[in-house]
């Protein structure tokens, strides 16, 4: 299971961008700054035999319009969420919106630039 987070208003910002950006700089954006959550996200995990942090991946899809970041261990989602008898030590969520503001920004500057 993947854990999935959501910027609200993204499809109508991303069909501006689209309109207004050269799609390279689009692309340039979203590989950064999936490369720098994916960073956050491994410096934030917890680490006991380091297995986590190691499986903490990324991903480009869509051409480069889409940046995935994923663990891959089968335990990763229980230690982002905790358990009945484990607390939480969120990871993914803390990296997640600590780059959203960031990205937002990137993107931004994308298209204004072209514009």
């Amino acid at each position: 299971m993947r854990l999935i987070c959501d910027i609200s208003g993204l499809n109508e910002m991303q069909r501006k961008l689209i309109k207004a950006a050269d799609p390279a700089k689009i692309t340039r954006a979203v590989a950064q700054n999936t490369s720098e959550m994916q960073g956050r996200a491994q410096d934030l995990c917890p680490v006991d035999t380091g297995t986590l942090k190691r499986n903490i991946g990324l991903e480009m899809r869509d051409g480069g319009k889409t940046g995935v970041v994923f663990a891959t261990p089968h335990y990763s989602e229980y230690v982002e969420l905790g358990t009945r008898f484990m607390k939480a030590q969120p990871y993914m969520e803390p990296a997640f919106n600590a780059q959203k503001d960031r990205f937002i920004i990137d993107l931004k500057k994308a298209a204004i630039s072209d514009l």
